[in-house]
């Protein structure tokens, strides 16, 4: 039994070696480009329902976590169907590989977004940018086992969120601080997929 248990390990170590060394090909542009029509339309909800953020911070907040929600879980359900279509006996190996690349970076994001809100209001205008910045480590922790292009939209987001904590105070809460960063920020991300993928080089 103990001959049985270990080969049974070796096969596992072996499947995960070889989904290491795979890239991912579990993210659709198709959808990546939906999350940036959901940014850019949540920045124009904001602009006309909540022209004064920083007096109403928890509407804000709720605002664009609920857009991030909503976001992530439809990349997760894309990401769960494309990934077992397009890895098939590798799925589980590629997608535990896939969220163990981004999920720190999400935890840290909310633990953050709760400690500055709930301890430091008055530094709630450094969110957006401090959400840029996490979300390009998420990006660039990721790009090992992505087209390497994906460097670009990594660097995308180190360059918005330092500029949204540049603008310092109530304007970095304009709905266009997020919007802009990530509408176009997801469709560049789209882009790298869509132009990397197999289809688009004729590979069969």
């Amino acid at each position: 039994m103990n001959h049985l248990d270990k080969a049974i390990g070796d096969i596992g170590s072996i499947r995960m070696q070889v989904a290491r060394s795979t890239e991912f090909r579990g993210y659709g542009p198709a959808t990546l480009a939906a999350t940036s029509f959901f940014a850019v339309a949540a920045g124009a909800g904001q602009s006309v329902w909540l022209p004064a953020p920083a007096a109403h911070v928890p509407a804000y907040l709720a605002i664009w976590i609920s857009t991030a929600a909503v976001s992530a879980s439809l990349i997760g359900v894309q990401m769960r169907a494309r990934t077992h279509r397009v890895h098939s006996g590798l799925a589980s190996e590629m997608i535990r590989m896939a969220v163990e690349q981004f999920l720190p970076s999400a935890v840290v994001g909310l633990l953050l977004t709760f400690i500055v809100a709930r301890y430091d209001p008055a530094a709630v205008w450094m969110l957006p940018g401090l959400w840029q910045l996490i979300y390009s480590l998420g990006v660039f922790s990721s790009c090992r086992f992505l087209p390497r292009p994906m460097l670009a939209a990594g660097g995308w987001y180190l360059a918005t969120g330092l500029a949204c904590i540049a603008l310092a105070g109530p304007r970095s809460l304009s709905p266009w601080a997020m919007a802009i960063p990530y509408g176009v920020g997801q469709l560049l991300v789209a882009g790298v997929l869509f132009f990397n993928s197999p289809e688009a080089q004729g590979e069969e």
